[in-house]
Order: structure tokens, then sequence, then C-alpha cells
């Protein structure tokens, strides 16, 4: 029986419907080619660089949440809440359509092209917006700024091409704490830098740093997709005698069904579809509480846009506390469940941590609001959003381990059909929140936010209990 790995291999080869052609694949006595058995120095390098690409995305992002409203002002000489939350949100747009490309065609092409055409994509949108002439200018750029990012939804793939299951908790945590870096800088680095050299240094710094990723990408990133490794055999054994097999409507068909894969693969499995309807809308609050956190404190509590965005910061610590849990207890927990037969282990043991975000985030997101609106004092406001990014962190990176875990081959899909659907979320929910506010003020509109957050908090534990079975009706998620 042919597995996924093969059937490409095997089309690419003259006759290759034959029984009696050859299967290739990596030798398993020992292949160097093969990313399982890179040095795990090399491979932690790797996974260093995606997370220094990962510092930058998330500094460009968050860097200019504080500043929205001053820029907006600056830009248009009005000033215009809808469009300030928009030029927040639109990069979670932009973020919503680039995966549908980019995974599918790091499936086809391999990761390392479409990895470095991103990176130079987001270069050049980057630039462009630290030129733009008009708010509406700028939020088109920060959409294509999210369009070009591909670490998102390409790290968990590559982690998973290199590490074995009991080593991909770590992996992941480490990709999700260089984010968490770049959020407390940012917003701190990018209010300081709008006070004394004005916001459009923010975005050159940024483009700087992006440059400096790119070079590291193109000097010492390699191919980790097997698939990809194996073409190029396949293509090398032709040039020593078999003759390809022209076939561009085969190549076409191909292409047009790994763009529609992440589709098929999260509409194919009710278990992904109940995931990323949980994970998306929890993902959403960072959104609601960025385009608030800076509002709240410089009207309420007379900040400047300097310390406003210095505050961002207790996001990130509460963030950082929930990366050391999962590093600390992810693998952990998996193996502990599993037992001592690696062949036991199974994707569902990695959503404990999961379960207690997903009871945690309505009573942080319920707290937020009503701090605000009693007016409590502001060292309560910021340990409110400190528990926010722990309880973010402690749903979204056991979510991704699962995903991966689950999906196996098809991962990179996976987590671009979730991350698609997350973006589209976090870009719509968010701008619910000021009219939300304006009817029924900070305290009843953030509970209305906990309580639709509690209806799903459930969601992860059914997922534990029945996932297993639930899997098994998708060929995508089922287990081999």
């Amino acid at each position: 029986m042919r597995t996924p790995e093969e059937e490409p291999l095997l089309e690419a080869l003259p006759d290759a419907d034959k029984p009696t052609d050859v299967i290739l694949g990596f030798d398993p006595n020992g292949d160097p080619e093969n990313p399982r058995e890179w040095p795990a120095a090399y491979k932690w390098a790797i996974v260093s660089l995606l997370a220094c690409t990962a510092f930058t995305v998330t500094f460009t992002c968050i860097s200019l949440v504080p500043l929205a409203g001053i820029i907006v002002q600056e830009l248009d000489g009005t000033s215009n809440p809808s469009a300030s939350a928009l030029l927040v949100t639109i990069w979670e747009l932009g973020e919503a359509g680039g995966p549908l490309l980019i995974a599918p065609l790091s499936e086809v092409l391999g990761r390392y092209p479409v990895v470095n055409a991103c990176n130079l994509l987001f270069i050049l949108a980057t630039l462009l917006a630290a030129l733009s002439q008009s708010t509406n200018a700028l939020i088109g750029m920060r959409a294509l700024t999210g369009l070009a990012v591909a670490t998102n939804v390409l790290s968990p793939a590559i982690i998973g091409d290199m590490f074995d299951s009991d080593q991909r908790g770590s992996a992941m945590s480490l990709i999700m704490l260089a984010p968490l870096i770049g959020g407390a800088v940012g917003p701190a680095i990018g209010g300081a830098i709008a006070q004394t050299l004005g916001w459009r240094w923010v975005l050159f710094i940024a483009c700087a740093l992006a440059v400096a990723c790119e070079i590291l990408f193109l000097s010492c990133f390699k191919e980790t997709y097997s698939l990809a490794i194996l073409r190029r055999r396949v293509k090398k054994l032709q040039s020593q005698g078999h003759e390809p097999r022209k076939n561009s409507h085969r190549d076409l068909k191909k292409l047009w069904e790994s763009i529609t894969r992440p589709a098929s693969v999260l509409f194919g499995s009710g278990v992904l579809m109940t995931m990323c309807a949980w994970a998306s809308v929890s993902f959403s609050y960072f959104y609601v509480m960025s385009i608030t956190l800076a509002e709240i404190l410089q009207h309420n509590y007379n900040f400047t846009p300097a310390a406003s965005g210095s505050a961002f910061m207790a996001f990130s610590i509460g963030s950082f506390v929930g990366v050391f849990i999962c590093n600390a207890t992810l693998d952990r927990i998996y193996i502990r469940l599993r037992g001592d037969d690696k062949t036991m282990g199974k994707p569902e043991y990695r959503l404990p941590l999961a379960i207690v975000g997903a009871f945690t985030l309505p009573i942080t997101v319920i707290a937020y609001g009503w701090i605000v609106q009693l007016h409590l004092p502001v060292p309560l406001l910021l340990l409110a959003v400190a528990t926010l990014g722990l309880t973010l962190l402690l749903s979204y990176i056991p979510v991704a381990a699962y995903v991966v875990d689950a999906c196996g081959l098809f991962s990179a899909s996976a987590m671009t059909g979730v991350i698609v659907i997350r973006c589209i979320v976090a870009t719509l929910l968010p701008l619910t929140t000021s009219p939300l506010v304006e009817r029924m003020g900070y305290g009843w509109g953030f509970t209305f936010y906990g309580t639709l957050s509690l209806c799903l908090a459930p969601i992860p534990i059914f997922l534990l209990r029945y996932g297993d079975k639930w899997r098994q009706r998708s060929e995508y998620t089922r287990d081999a």
C-alpha cells in the first residue's frame, strides 16, 4: 500500500504505477539528508532562527498598536476610532489570506523557497508602510505585511519535519516565546521612538531586523520538508538515465489540490473545526485588549504613549510564564499519559494544559472589564493583562502541538486552515468592542465576551475524552 509520501515520488518516475518501480525514501540505517537525523545543535539553530523571525514579525505588528490613534490623527488630521482599530486588526486579515497560498506552496515546492520569498515580500511591504502618506495606504501595507508572514503557519510544520513527537513541545514553546519578547519590547520601543523620532522610524527599525533575518535564512536554512528532499533524489535519478514524464496538466492539478487542501483538511475534520472555533475566539481577545489598553491608560489614567506602550510588557510577562509552564510540562504530560509504549501516544495528550487555559480565560476577560469600569488601581489592570497572556499561551501552544501531532504530513495545511479562521475572527471580533463598550460599558461588555468564552471552554475537555474516536472519521486526522 502506498503511503502519502510515496505517491508524489511514484508519479515523478516513468511507469510509476507498475509494482516493480522503485520507491524512494530515507535510508532507515541512517541518512544525512533526513531532517529527523540532523545534529541536534543544527536543529535548534533552525528553531532559534524561526524564533528570531517570529520576534521581528511580532515587533512589526505590535509596535504600532499604542500609536494607532496618533498615527491616524497625523495622517488624516482627524480622530477615527474605527480606522485606529482597523489599523491594528487588518494585520490579521492579511494573515488569513497568506497561508492559503504559503502552506500549499511549501508542500509543493518545499519550505526553503517559500519562506525566503515571503520574507522578501515582508521586507518590501514594511518599507512601503513606513513611507505611507495616508491611513488607507498604511492599512493596505499592513495587510500586505500580514499576507507575507510565513513563520506562523510554517514554523510548527518545520518543527514537525525535524523533531519526533516527544521533543516537539519544547521546540514549539521556544517558537512561541520569541513573539512574546517582540510583543513586550515592541510597544515600549514604539512609544518611545514615536515621541522622539516619529512613528515611521519604528517601521524602519522593523525593516532592518527583517533584512538581518533574511540574510540568515538565505545562508543557514536548509530544506526540511521530506517530500521536497526526496523529489530532488527523483530528479537526480532522472538525470542518470530515467526520462521524466511530461505532464503539466497533472502538475497544475497537484498545485490546485495543494491550494484547496487547507479547506479540505479543516472542513473535512469535525475535530479541527471544533478546536478552531474555540481557539479563534480565545486568540481574538489579545486584539480586544490591544485596541483598548492604550486608550484606557491614556484617557483614564493619564499615561503618555511611551508609558502606555511599556504597559504591554505585562501581557508579555504573563505570556513568558505560560511558555515556561508549557516548556516544562507539555512533553512530560504527553509522555506520562502515553506511558512507556511510544506507539500509544495520542495527540489528545497535548490538551490538559489547554483545559486550564480555557476555563481561566473567561474569568480574566470579565475581570479586565470590571477593573476598568470601576476605575480600580493600575496594578490590578496590569495583573489582568498579564493573566490574559498566561491563559492565551496555555491554550494556544497545546493547540498548535495537537494539530501537528494529529495531522502529520498535512500539518502545514491544517495549521493554515486554523490560522485563517483565527485571523478572520481576530480581525472582526475586536471591531465590535467599541460599539459594545459604548452601549454596555466596559464591565458588562467584557462580561458578554467572557460568557462567550465560557460557553466554548468545555471543547478541549470533550476532545480529550472523545477526540481519538472522532479523529478517525477524517482521512486527514486518522491514525496511521
